[in-house]
């Protein structure tokens, strides 16, 4: 069996057994959850080590460079004088994929060991879990649209009711607001592709297709179809190409999230248990830019050409408004949550400047906020899960009381503010040298635009280092008296072993980022000169 088909549906396989077993067998569900993804981890890791680089391999535009690509029929449908409709599975990898492919699953297992906390109705969370588990996956290798689209959806349904039924007090508010914004871009997005499909021929067969690597061809596209670069087509006055390429920006904006399509995001991690706070953060938002990168500008490059300096302004405006909200912020949960909006908007600026160094730094960012957001949302839910409360203004002096705790929480802050010798670091300056490039190579992105999106670095380093001070600093006070005091006790083995590889990556990912860089070099490269014809 191909390598990144197991690689997805081993979720599947457990959750199965899960699924089956029955309930006086419940303690053993956690164990079970945990051995799927470290099944899956090794495999990530495995393919991860048997990647190749070379221009041969970088993938983006050439079906033949992908790489663990599996290809097969899947539906089949005889149009009689139109031709056939051929859905097919097709996944494969290349430099982009294979970096989230690792950091998915490593969030995956820290998910998992998260998830031990949960106290009811086991056997429906990890079989929901696992579910969520096979789509976030499928979604980083699916080449075909529909298939795509259809891994895309899956994740809806488990989020929802893991949110929705383990959940804070205001639950099902945030299931409900979380379904509802994600269903808007979905349904849209899915008249674009039927669209597409009408579009685009495969060459070898005159059918039309799913294929997204084919949807890159501008020769593949059918004469006065819809979404051709030739077509004069408009819908509610908007050139078609455009309309397209702004329904699907809106779809993942919603995931990244993008300022103002954010709203969702705060009150989902508010109500949502640690785990799924931790999947959120650190897999949903990722899907968004991913999303971006695969979809909306590879397939309408035109179209993001002509509008980078509204893609960057709009990465800008969710560093600082996302920065600005967070030092607002009294809850912790919901501080984290809003510096996720703000440094996501580096994905975006990096994805604008459409050259080299940005993209390179955006999927950096991708890769080290989803270690560090998974962090993060880890301890906060160590301290929630002690004294059910996360008020910042509640706790002060930590450091003296749970000094293992605090030295974890230290390495996350310094980390996302982006102090050199962490990952974030990286990241956030190649995508910032990547504006300052943009004008010499397309005249998108004034310069203005990078140093308002500096100015965010300055803002995180504000929000982080005060909460910092003011809960961790100075005399122990808590306002739980001794009670919270008896009960904050320091990390367990559990949660060291838990914390101990992240802060390990966002380090070595610092002093090392060829680790990333190695593998998605070839595909950056070949998507900056696709982008830039």
């Amino acid at each position: 069996m191909n390598s990144l088909t197991l690689l997805i549906f081993i979720p599947l396989l457990f959750g199965l057994v899960i699924a089956v077993l029955p309930s006086k067998y419940r303690n053993s569900f956690k164990y079970i959850t945990l051995a799927a993804t470290l099944v899956q981890l090794g495999i990530a890791v495995w393919i991860y080590m048997h990647f190749q680089n070379g221009p041969a391999f970088g993938g983006i535009m050439h079906e033949d460079e992908f790489q663990f690509v599996q290809k097969a029929p899947w539906i089949n449908l005889n149009l009689g004088g139109m031709g056939k409709m051929q859905i097919e599975y097709f996944v494969g990898i290349d430099g982009i994929s294979i970096t989230l492919l690792v950091m998915t699953s490593l969030i995956l297992v820290i998910a998992a060991l998260s998830s031990w906390e949960i106290k009811s109705n086991l056997k429906g969370f990890f079989v929901l879990f696992l579910i969520l588990d096979m789509a976030v996956l499928g979604v980083f290798c699916s080449l075909d649209f529909f298939l795509f689209y259809i891994f895309y959806e899956l994740m809806l349904l488990p989020l929802y009711f893991l949110i929705g039924m383990w959940g804070g007090a205001r639950r099902e508010y945030a299931a409900i607001k979380f379904f509802l914004y994600t269903l808007f871009g979905s349904v849209f997005m899915l008249l674009v592709i039927i669209g597409l499909y009408l579009s685009v021929k495969d060459p070898a067969t005159g059918n039309h297709t799913f294929n997204m690597v084919q949807m890159m061809n501008p020769a593949n596209y059918a004469h006065g179809s819809i979404f051709s670069m030739y077509s004069d087509l408009k819908i509610f006055g908007i050139q078609a190409r455009t309309l397209g390429f702004i329904v699907l920006f809106i779809a993942f904006a919603i995931k990244v999230p993008v300022v103002p399509l954010h709203t969702w995001l705060p009150d989902a991690h508010v109500e949502a248990p640690t785990p799924v706070s931790i999947i959120l953060a650190g897999i949903l938002l990722k899907i968004g830019g991913y999303g971006i990168i695969r979809v909306c500008i590879s397939i309408f490059p035109d179209v993001a050409g002509n509008n980078a300096f509204w893609l960057g302004l709009l990465g800008v405006i969710s560093i600082l408004y996302g920065a600005f909200n967070a030092l607002a912020q009294r809850d912790l949960k919901r501080l984290i949550a809003y510096s996720s909006v703000s440094q996501m908007g580096f994905v975006l600026l990096g994805i604008a400047s459409q050259s080299a160094e940005g993209v390179s730094g955006a999927v950096m960012q991708m890769v080290s906020h989803g270690f560090l957001a998974t962090m993060l949302f880890f301890l906060v839910g160590v301290i929630y899960n002690r004294v059910h409360d996360r008020d910042i203004y509640n706790f002060k002096g930590l450091g003296s009381l749970m000094p293992r705790y605090t030295v974890f929480i230290m390495i996350a802050f310094f980390a996302s503010l982006g102090l050199p010798g962490f990952s974030a670091f990286i990241a956030e300056a190649f995508s910032l040298m990547g504006v300052f490039k943009s004008p010499s190579s397309n005249g998108s992105l004034p310069y203005w635009v990078g140093v308002l999106g500096a100015t965010g670095i300055l803002f995180s380093a504000a929000y982080f280092l005060w909460t910092l001070q003011r809960m961790f600093f100075g005399q122990l006070h808590l306002k739980g008296g001794n009670t919270w005091k008896t009960a904050l006790s320091d990390l367990n083995f559990r949660e060291v072993i838990t914390l101990v590889p992240l802060a390990a990556l966002v380090v070595i990912l610092g002093l090392m980022p060829s680790l990333v860089f190695s593998k998605i070099n070839d595909s950056v490269l070949l998507l900056v000169q696709f982008l830039q014809k």
